[in-house]
């Protein structure tokens, strides 16, 4: 089977750096995966994409060696189980709240004995080649979001859940939760106090860490303090902000301000 490389790298607690994919377009899922990014993620929570989009934006991801993630709207396992079977190599799952939710999400993606994946790689089959069906639950990486106070209160019990591979930061949401005022990427040194605690946990247990950023600044910020895996901007986010930057420098005006949506 096609290895994980993005897991196989956090298994041996090295960096990883990916792209959010928030529009639903083949090209620019094609485009980004090919600039060299480690993985990339298909946003099925709040980007503008629905399933058929993700059916064809995978195999446009699959003309790279770029690993494709998506993250599944909630954590319901048919929606797991979906995009798994259309070729992601894993999930990262939202608002994970205690262990029970964070097993759940875990046994969405593990064929029996380990968990409850029906079997029906359709897609999967065929990029990740000979082997699929009993290479899959080594390969196929389960992500949790932390992002909620019950989230931060049941931290350990959820790193520790058997079978996780990964814990992502919404820093966002995390904010909301904490009840400081939402910037993309939070500069309250409180968020970054909590950030540091989550990010030990991790470590303490050899779980992969990971956060989302919004800028370049936050990136290799967050690269500093040892994120196994951050997520540079997203593609949208990147066309915008290049964008408006070169038509302000076209008209020799200051950049107008633009609210922030975490992308």
């Amino acid at each position: 089977m096609r290895e994980n490389t993005a897991l196989s790298a956090w298994r041996k607690g090295q960096q990883t750096i990916g792209c959010w994919l928030s529009l639903a377009n083949t090209y620019t899922a094609e485009a980004i995966a090919k600039l060299g990014y480690d993985w990339v993620c298909i946003d099925l929570q709040h980007g503008i994409i629905d399933y058929t989009d993700v059916a064809n934006m995978l195999p446009a991801i699959s003309t790279s060696d770029a690993t494709p993630f998506v993250r599944v709207p909630w954590n319901e396992p048919y929606e797991i189980m979906k995009v798994l079977d259309a070729g992601a190599y894993g999930v990262i799952v939202p608002m994970i709240n205690n262990r029970e939710e964070a097993a759940q999400a875990v046994a969405a993606c593990r064929y029996p004995p380990l968990g409850n994946r029906s079997f029906g790689p359709i897609r999967a089959a065929l990029y990740g080649g000979q082997g699929y069906p009993v290479e899959a639950n080594d390969q196929i990486a389960c992500i949790a979001m932390i992002e909620t106070q019950d989230g931060i209160t049941n931290l350990e019990e959820i790193v520790t859940t058997p079978g996780l591979d990964g814990i992502y930061i919404g820093p966002a949401d995390l904010a909301l939760s904490m009840g400081l005022p939402v910037s993309g990427d939070q500069p309250q040194p409180e968020h970054l106090e909590q950030v540091k605690s989550i990010l030990a946990c991790c470590k303490k247990h050899k779980v992969a860490a990971g956060i989302h950023t919004s800028s370049l600044a936050y990136t290799q910020k967050y690269l500093e303090l040892g994120f196994n895996f951050v997520t540079a901007g997203s593609e949208a986010g990147h066309m915008v902000r290049a964008a408006a930057k070169d038509l302000a420098d076209a008209r020799g005006t200051a950049e107008e301000q633009r609210e922030s949506t975490g992308y």
